[in-house]
């Protein structure tokens, strides 16, 4: 099937079409995060000479200060002595994540205000900035699980599928050993063991991912390696990685494609539980935001906050899912 027709196919699709604008734009704003909610200025002209702190760590001595030490951009002596006289580009929210905010006029939790547009968390940090790191760690999170799990699923299911008999056998019953682990388990004991990073977490998440991926693969591969062609293939002579790559797998990715936003979303919906746990990543995070909406319920804000982002990311990826299954199927039937 032509790419013309199977997009033709997705945007008529207006749901799908729709969604994976939002989650452009989703992806775009959590690209340039730093870039908007950043204690750093995103430019300074001082005394004749540009500066950008987004991008170097300038000492205070640059500015005229008596300190070595890296500029505390929010430090009142900086802004108001240093910087008097200078051009300052801030960015839209000029806080980062972990900024502990001290000049607050009620006690954290705050509500949402004009300085801070969805208020502070418990500790007295902005919500928005700590959403869009949120944001952009989930997304990192979804998009390296499934290249990762594309990319061990489609090995380990071609290789089962192609080959069958005892490499088939003798990887199923690994498979159905290995899948039965509770991944939960074996997380909680590696926090208690070492401080859970990113890094582990996908590491622990993809050693469990993959399988779903690739018994759908498997079956691909089953069902095509007994067609005609690939049958001729063999009489010429072929490889059998030439039959894998060039003659049954692009016959499989129908069922592969359609299947990988929905590892990615649920890649984002681990994470957040495990952050909503306390197992998760130590920086900001969606579920972390959850865990603050459930212990400060007089704060419906910070629940509602991120409610709202994860529902919409989620569903998103949902919808464009459902969307290139749809355009995908040679089956289905639509009026262009």
């Amino acid at each position: 099937m032509e790419l013309s027709v199977i997009w033709q196919r997705f945007r008529a699709n207006t749901r799908a079409y729709v969604s994976l604008w939002i989650f452009g734009v989703l992806v775009v704003v959590s690209v340039i995060a730093p870039c908007i909610a950043n204690q750093k200025p995103l430019f300074i002209y001082h005394e004749g000479r540009a500066y950008f702190p987004i991008f170097v760590d300038y000492p205070e001595t640059t500015f005229g200060g008596d300190f070595e030490s890296f500029t505390d951009y929010l430090d009142p002596y900086v802004s108001d002595v240093l910087l008097k006289d200078s051009f300052v580009l801030r960015t839209l929210i000029p806080y980062n994540p972990e900024t502990i905010l001290f000049d607050l006029h009620t006690p954290s939790p705050t509500s949402p205000d004009s300085v801070h547009w969805l208020g502070t968390d418990d500790k007295g940090r902005d919500v928005l900035a700590r959403m869009l790191y949120g944001l952009r760690t989930s997304l990192a999170f979804g998009f390296i699980l499934t290249i990762c799990v594309l990319i061990i699923g489609v090995s380990v299911g071609a290789l089962q599928g192609y080959y069958g008999g005892s490499i088939d056998l003798f990887g199923q019953r690994l498979i159905e050993i290995w899948n039965s682990i509770p991944i939960l388990f074996v997380i909680i004991i590696v926090a208690n063991t070492i401080a859970p990073s990113f890094w582990w977490i996908l590491g622990i998440v993809l050693a469990f991912s993959w399988i779903g991926l690739a018994s759908v693969v498997r079956a691909e591969f089953l069902k095509i390696r007994n067609l005609e062609f690939v049958k001729a293939a063999r009489v010429l002579g072929f490889s059998d990685w030439r039959i894998m790559t060039r003659h049954i797998l692009p016959n499989a990715m129908v069922a592969t494609i359609t299947y990988l936003p929905f590892i990615m979303a649920t890649g984002i919906i681990t994470l957040g539980s495990l952050d909503f746990l306390g197992f998760g990543t130590q920086d900001a995070s969606l579920g972390e935001l959850l865990a603050q909406g459930k212990n400060n319920l007089t704060s419906p804000h910070l629940g509602i906050s991120a409610f709202l982002i994860v529902s919409i990311l989620l569903s998103v990826l949902v919808f464009v899912g459902e969307g290139l299954r749809d355009a995908l199927d040679p089956r289905a039937h639509r009026d262009l």
